[in-house]
C-alpha cells in the first residue's frame, strides 16, 4: 500500500457503496465480499470520501460537525479501511 498523508485523496473502491439501512438504523458498507457496519466515526469519514477531497479537507469538514477531530485519527481509520480494500487513493 502507498504511504498516505493529509494530502492523499481517498475514495470508495469500485463496487463499494455506503448506504443507510433503515431497518438497522445505521450506515452499512456494501461490497462484493460482504457487508460491513462501520461505527459512526468511520461512517462520517466515508461519507466524505468522494475522490476529490483530500484528508485535510475531510478533517476540516468533520471539525464543523464534531469537536476534537484530528487528521492522524482520520488517516488511521482510512488506512484500516484501505487494508480491507474498501477505500483507495487517487
Amino acid at each position: 500500500m502507498a504511504t498516505i498523508a493529509t494530502g492523499s485523496v481517498p475514495r470508495l473502491r469500485r463496487g463499494v457503496r455506503l448506504t443507510y439501512d433503515k431497518t438497522r438504523e445505521t450506515h452499512v458498507l456494501l461490497f462484493p465480499e460482504g457487508v460491513l457496519v462501520p461505527n459512526p466515526t468511520a461512517a462520517a469519514v466515508l461519507e466524505l470520501c468522494d475522490g476529490t477531497s483530500d484528508v485535510s479537507v475531510i478533517a476540516n469538514a468533520l471539525r464543523e460537525r464534531y469537536a476534537g477531530v484530528r487528521e492522524e485519527e482520520i488517516l488511521e481509520v482510512l488506512s484500516r479501511l484501505g487494508d480491507r480494500r474498501i477505500v483507495e487513493w487517487t
